[in-house]
């Protein structure tokens, strides 16, 4: 079975949250963090709101460049299985990179 690839809003509505939660880490909203919180490099954390107190004091926007290369799955080749989804992770990542660089 194959995961689904992002749609266009899915990836907007991720975007825009965590490019706002850079900002003010309590705008974090549940589509943000299950798009971070399965991201490369990111501490596992028991719930949203673990991860809102975590990066209270971490600097969320310093993290999102650090862990950038291990967020861009090259592993992933065209016509393999997944291949899609994990391009429109790393479309969304770099998306939210270009936004706060």
């Amino acid at each position: 079975m194959s995961l689904t690839p992002l749609t266009e809003r899915q990836k907007t509505l991720i975007v825009n949250n965590v490019v706002k939660s850079v900002k003010n880490i309590d705008a974090l909203n549940e589509t943000g963090y299950r798009f971070l919180n399965l991201a490369s490099g990111f501490i596992a954390h028991y719930d949203i709101n673990g991860f809102i107190d975590f990066y209270s004091y971490v600097n969320l926007k310093n993290d999102l460049i650090c862990f950038a290369n291990s967020n861009q799955w090259k592993n992933f080749r065209p016509g393999e299985r997944d291949y899609e989804y994990y391009m429109a992770k790393a479309d969304v990542y770099n998306r939210i990179l270009a936004q706060i660089v």
